[in-house]
Formats: structure tokens, C-alpha cells, sequence
């Protein structure tokens, strides 16, 4: 029988559990390691390598196909249903003009609370990072 093997790692929960439900619709066996750990202390992420999804050996090729192959449709159908001709009428990226864009508060918060008036965004469709 084959061995599992750490396949990739993960600041975040739902980061994992995203590219498990991946494979698991490709029928590839996944397992998240460390997750409950890391989620009641995460303090710990450091010293157990953050959380780990784990494939078997032989499916370690297929799996990386899988999440491949799902971040190439991802940008296609982003860049067909979320970009928007007028960006005068809605808050969009200043690169591409699509409106999938979310805040990223993971540097400018503490436990929640906003250190800083304006927000850093990041365009799902082309990475660009701007402020507003």
C-alpha cells in the first residue's frame, strides 16, 4: 500500500479544505493535518509546519493536475462573468476593471479591529493589490 505524503501546506483552514473538496471531485484521496491543532493554537503553526494536506504517493501527479487545471478554469470563467464594461458604476480593479476583488485585512488588523483607515484589495482575476 502506498505512503501518504505532504503534499502542500496552508496558513489557513479554508485554503485546505478548498483544495481537498478539489480532489475529492477529481477522486483523489486527501487528508488535512494539523488543522484542529493549529485552528485552537495558532501559535503552533510554526513548529508542526501549518496544515498539511496529505495525498498517497501515487496520486501525488494527478493531484497536482487537479488543482492546476482548476486554477486555469478559475481565471476563465473570473475573466468571463466579473469583468464589467463601465467601472465607472461599481468599485473594480484599476488594472483589469473586474469587480471579483476582495479586502485583505491579514496585515492591517489585530484580532479583528482595523488598524488603518484604508484597506488593501486584491483582484481574484489578475493578483493586483491596491489600496481604496
Amino acid at each position: 500500500m502506498s505512503e501518504l505524503v505532504k503534499f502542500k501546506f496552508y496558513e489557513t483552514a479554508l485554503e485546505a479544505n478548498r483544495d481537498k473538496q478539489i480532489l475529492t471531485e477529481n477522486e483523489i484521496n486527501s487528508f488535512i493535518a494539523n488543522e484542529n491543532l493549529i485552528q485552537s493554537d495558532w501559535l503552533l503553526s510554526q513548529a508542526v509546519g501549518g496544515i498539511q494536506l496529505q495525498v498517497f504517493e501515487e496520486d501525488v501527479e494527478k493531484a497536482k493536475e487537479a488543482l492546476q487545471n482548476y486554477a486555469e478554469n478559475e481565471k476563465i470563467s473570473l475573466e468571463v462573468e466579473h469583468t464589467i464594461a463601465d467601472p465607472k458604476f461599481d468599485f473594480v480593479c484599476p488594472k483589469c476593471g473586474s469587480n471579483h476583488i476582495y479586502r485583505d485585512d491579514s496585515a492591517t488588523s489585530f484580532f479583528g479591529v482595523s488598524l488603518l483607515t484604508s484597506h488593501k484589495f486584491i483582484c481574484y482575476y489578475c493578483e493586483n493589490e491596491f489600496t481604496h
